[in-house]
């Protein structure tokens, strides 16, 4: 029987020379990342980062694996099935990197967390499901405060999107244009035009099958391996403050499936008067796609009292009349 080998950081990690120099592999390996979502993207971001030799993690999330993440979530398995996704992923990274400082928090983050969860980090890896806004918003908010950057992309459709929020840059709140009062159909429509100016997903993802109420909507494996490659090279940027640091509201979204990059400066971020178009033309169409798949108006009535007391929901309400 083969002895089991022992590890050792420079080999283990030798393949970045070339790309990323000694002395940077060295700070590679002291730097600190929290991730705060192990689901979807924050699984796979962890293990991107964890081979690119960072050295300490710092990982949240309060949920378990179940059936439904296999489609797309690196943890999720047979063998991690029920167990806590913090946890099993840092196993995982574990499994990479003996080395490694790894914390698992099993829990969610909030306000009276969010400052201790944060803090003495160099950066935050926004891992978060797309509709757990209220815990977007306070991590963003606590980053702004203390000044820490921090890198977020979405899988959507078929592609990835890229922001980084950081000291220097418009901030998350005022990009996406998410204030008091919204409904909430209103600020998922402001966070998903956000990520997607161009909306470069659009004709080939079937919107029919987002769901409000159950909080999902059409996912690949794959594009959650796209943004973990997007998001390892800014990480990359970030952590070895390298050159070319395209802070929000510079934005880019690159999809495979129709083989293209969309990328730009969105002035005035969510606030921008196209923007603000565009924002009325999804939330009618997502409204609409609820008529059609209820057949019953005053069922998409109210859905719409409840996502939306106000506005568009008002001419659901005329139809029931």
């Amino acid at each position: 029987m083969n002895p089991t080998p022992s590890f050792d950081y420079d080999v283990a990690f030798g393949r970045n020379r070339g790309l990323v120099s000694m002395e940077e592999q060295r700070r590679l390996r002291g730097a600190r990342v929290a991730i705060i979502g192990a689901g979807g993207v924050g699984g796979i971001h962890a293990l991107t980062l964890a081979r690119l030799g960072v050295g300490h993690f710092r990982l949240v999330d309060p949920d378990t694996f179940d059936l439904v993440n296999f489609n797309r979530q690196s943890g999720a398995t047979m063998q991690t099935l029920g167990q806590p996704k913090a946890s099993s992923v840092a196993a995982q990274v574990h499994a990479i990197n003996p080395d490694a400082e790894v914390e698992a928090f099993n829990l969610p983050l909030d306000e009276g967390n969010v400052c201790s969860l944060l803090q003495n980090v160099d950066l935050v890896v926004d891992g978060l499901d797309f509709f757990a806004l209220d815990a977007r918003i306070t991590t963003y908010g606590q980053c702004e405060e203390q000044g820490t950057p921090v890198v977020t992309s979405g899988p959507l459709g078929m592609s990835a999107t890229m922001h980084i929020f950081a000291p220097g840059g418009m901030s998350f709140t005022r990009y996406f244009d998410l204030h008091a009062g919204m409904s909430e159909l209103d600020r998922f429509v402001a966070f998903l035009v956000g990520l997607t100016p161009r909306l470069t997903q659009r004709p080939y993802m079937d919107i029919n099958q987002l769901s409000l109420e159950g909080h999902y909507g059409p996912s690949l494996g794959a594009a959650c391996a796209l943004c973990a490659g997007v998001v390892g090279v800014e990480a990359l940027r970030v952590l070895l403050g390298r050159p070319g640091l395209k802070r929000a509201p510079h934005y880019y979204q690159f999809d495979a499936y129709r083989r293209c990059l969309r990328k730009g400066y969105l002035w005035g971020g969510n606030r921008n008067p196209i923007q603000r178009l565009k924002r009325f033309l999804v939330k009618r169409q997502i409204l609409t796609s609820l008529r059609g798949k209820e057949g019953d108006e005053a069922v998409v009535s109210a859905h719409a009292r409840q996502y939306d007391p106000g506005g568009v929901s008002q001419a659901a309400r005329r139809r029931t009349a």
